[in-house]
Parts: structure tokens; sequence; C-alpha cells
């Protein structure tokens, strides 16, 4: 079972046995939210399957969102029924995987754990890693059988509220770390949210801090060095991820995982929500 990191070679063997397998292609762009799409239709892995951040990994304007902000998450209930609809089942190895840089399907491997799937795992390097070692790939859409609906259960990985970020401001009982850009962070510079900064006292790691030249996860030695200097002491436990909408931070909990620091927890509305009611507080520098 991968739960965190494969490789191509290792989808590749994967592909020849008879485990139950479901690769999704979350290719998006969020200054083109077609091109996504466009992307897929040109060439994916074969038999992968289309997993989009806005029609199935966000639920705008639903009344049942599990979460605000410009992305907010579909409930667990809603997402069982689509992963139903793609065949998706407790027994399936599921492997995602973008083509940029591996920002994007970390939001389906997290949305999977949420859902206590255990079995998922992020293509190192993404689409670009595949094709550089002679992987296949397609410009058709696979068939896929639906399944029933997955069966939820507990929730095994934290999603933090607004309300509880802000209760535990300034308290070692959290620890925020921002995944955006250092000028997004800072407040230098804000291209899609109404208010630029940061909410107080959140440490920064852009969520490309991770990668290496090659757009590989760095080695789990070096993360952990990396996250150590960071927390400067601080409990990993107490970590609370975010970014602009939740879905950059992944990345960095992926990391922390690879690293051996544990599960972390997400705080899914992140920057985008935060700074919709003017009364909470935010922080530039």
């Amino acid at each position: 079972m991968y739960t965190t990191l494969i490789s191509a070679d290792e989808l590749r063997t994967l592909m020849t046995n008879s485990q139950p397998l479901r690769v999704f292609d979350c290719s998006f762009d969020l200054s083109q939210p077609g091109e996504g799409d466009a992307q897929y239709a040109r060439d994916h892995i074969m038999g992968a399957v289309r997993a989009d951040l806005d029609r199935h990994l966000s639920a705008k304007g639903a009344p049942d969102a599990a979460s605000g902000g410009r992305h907010p998450l579909p409930s667990r209930e809603k997402f069982a029924q689509w992963l139903g609809s793609v065949g998706v089942t407790p027994t399936t190895q599921v492997v995602v995987y973008d083509r940029q840089g591996n920002n994007y399907c970390g939001r389906l491997w997290w949305m999977l754990k949420w859902l206590g799937h255990e079995a998922v795992a992020v293509l190192d390097g993404g689409l670009t890693a595949w094709q550089n070692t002679g992987g296949e790939v397609s410009v058709e859409a696979p068939d896929t059988a639906s399944a029933p609906i997955y069966p939820l259960s507990p929730v095994a990985t934290g999603l933090v509220a607004t309300e509880t970020v802000e209760k535990n401001l300034g308290r070692p009982v959290q620890t925020l770390i921002d995944a955006r850009g250092a000028p997004r962070y800072r407040g230098e510079v804000e291209p899609l949210d109404p208010v630029a900064g940061h909410i107080p006292g959140a440490l920064n790691r852009s969520f490309t801090q991770n990668f290496d030249d090659a757009g590989k996860f760095k080695p789990a030695a070096v993360l952990r060095t990396e996250f150590d200097a960071l927390l400067a002491g601080r409990d990993p436990a107490s970590v609370v991820h975010h970014c602009g909408s939740g879905v950059s931070a992944v990345p960095n909990m992926l990391a922390m995982e690879i690293a051996g620091l544990g599960h972390t927890s997400l705080y899914a509305g992140s920057w985008s929500d935060w700074c919709s009611n003017p009364k909470r507080p935010v922080a530039q520098g």
C-alpha cells in the first residue's frame, strides 16, 4: 500500500498486477480554470480519470460545504458519492498527479485521507516524471465502472475551522504554517484575495520549497532538517497548514509526513476565509 509518494516505476509495476487501482489527473490552472481539462484532453496517463479542482474537489456555493474560502471543501457525503461514481472502493490503491509541480493533486490526496482512505499516493514528479521514464499516455477517457457510495468512516485527518484557528492564536497548541510565496505572506502583493498579509503568528514556508530541481520531493532527511529549523522546537503535532484556499498547503503536509514528523492538520478555508471578516487581525511584513 502506497500512502505518501509513489515513483513512476512503482506505478508502472502496479498497473501490471491485479490490485484495484485508480489514477487521477488533477491538473489545474487558477488563472484559466478550463486549462486542466484541455491538458487532460491532450494527453494523460493511460487509464487516468479526470479530477477537477472546481467541479469535483470543491463546493462553491453549496450550503453543505465543509469549509469556507475560495475553494470550500464539499461535504464528506458528496465527496463519497463522487468517489463511488468513478469506481473507488476502500480496497482501491489511488494514485494522484498533476503537471503543476504537485500543487493541485495533493488536494485529492488529503481529501481521501479525510475519508479514512489510507491507500493514496502522489506520483512523485507528476506527469513529467512519468513521461521521462517512458510511461504511456493517452487521449482517451477510460470507462469507469461505478461502485457503491464510498462508505464513510470517522474522520481520520484533522480539519480545522476558522473559529478554532482564531481561538488558538498565540497559544502553543497551534503552530500555523502558511504555504504561500513570501511576497504574499508579507502582504507586498495579493493577486487573489481582497486583503494582503497573513494570520498573526504564522510561519512561512512556500510549498515550492519541498521540491528539488527535477520537481520531485526532496529526500526525507533534507525535509526533516528544514522543518526542524522552521519549527524551532515547536511540537510538529501542533501544526495547522494553510495557504490561500487550502490547496497548496497540502505539499507541506505531505512533506512533513515524508520527513517522519507525523500527521498534521489543515485549515482548508485558509487566508481567503480568514480575511473575509474585517474584524480578524492581519499581520504584514
